[in-house]
């Protein structure tokens, strides 16, 4: 069940973890149902106050550990064996439960941030504990990652959003083509935290990095929001996926190389005024 879930509905991930162990992509799918529940609860076609209501049932699941839905136990496992901080479990409610509004209108950098950080900069810290990362700086690596990818998947889905009531960005390809190139900001900044990912698992990273950046490149090759707006979803066909995956060996072999300049990213200081990021890595 949980290999179906990621091959249905997370194709890029799914593509990069043909090259992790057995064992950590089990992980990985724990944590993928986990968040997937989550969406799932919030993006239903239900009326909003029955989301509200499934939303804190399953919540208040979690945190009183009803062992009894498969998915909250798996989770549990997961965070008891990976050594998971429930706070940044918490991080992730907050930012899903933003979304749980008649309408929604993000309009500072500094929320848009926050948020990113806290529906995926969440996911990608959990994924590295799942990797067995231990490197302070590797995990903020993470988060970058996680926040990277995040702000990809709104630029790509303005209009989704947009039926949802939801507006994260504005509605117009400058706009787009900006949040494109902050994630480029945070992919650069992430790749040297890499490098503290134990080598087996090394590579699916590398190429999931790849891959995401890559929907990215596609949104701005549309060139104007009349364009963008008849594309649909859009994404990195398989033939794509074989060309990032090759590139990304040259990736995996740039690393090998000492890489001495010490991680820092200045949005940090904005993400700082609401998250302290230590306290969660």
């Amino acid at each position: 069940m949980n290999k179906n879930l990621l091959k249905i509905h997370a194709k890029s991930f799914y593509w990069a973890s043909f090259f992790l162990s057995k064992k950590i992509f089990y992980q990985c799918s724990v944590l993928y149902n986990f968040c997937r529940t989550l969406d799932d609860i919030v993006d239903s076609e239900k009326q909003l106050e029955i989301r509200k209501k499934e939303f804190s049932n399953f919540k208040n699941d979690f945190l009183n550990k009803n062992l009894n839905n498969q998915i909250i136990k798996e989770m549990w496992d997961l965070i008891n064996s990976q050594n998971i901080s429930k706070i940044v479990i918490l991080d992730l409610f907050d930012g899903v439960e933003t979304d749980l509004k008649k309408s929604l209108k993000i309009i500072s950098k500094k929320d848009l941030l926050v948020y990113s950080y806290r529906v995926a900069g969440t996911v990608g810290l959990m994924m590295s504990k799942i990797l067995n990362v231990k490197n302070d700086e590797a995990l903020l690596g993470a988060i970058d990652l996680g926040i990277a990818m995040q702000l990809t998947n709104i630029a790509r889905d303005v209009v989704e959003d947009k039926k949802r009531n939801r507006e994260y960005i504005n509605h117009d390809f400058s706009s787009i083509k900006q949040t494109i190139l902050e994630a480029e900001n945070f992919y650069n900044i992430s790749f040297k935290a890499i490098k503290s990912i134990p080598i087996r698992s090394r590579f699916s990273v590398i190429v999931a990095r790849r891959i995401y950046r890559k929907i990215g490149h596609q949104i701005i090759k549309r060139e104007s929001i009349e364009n963008y707006n008849k594309s649909g979803k859009i994404f990195v066909p398989a033939y794509g996926k074989i060309i990032e995956s090759f590139l990304s060996i040259i990736d995996f072999f740039t690393l090998l190389f000492p890489q001495n300049k010490k991680y820092n990213n200045e949005k940090h200081e904005l993400l700082s005024k609401e998250i302290n990021l230590n306290e969660r890595i």
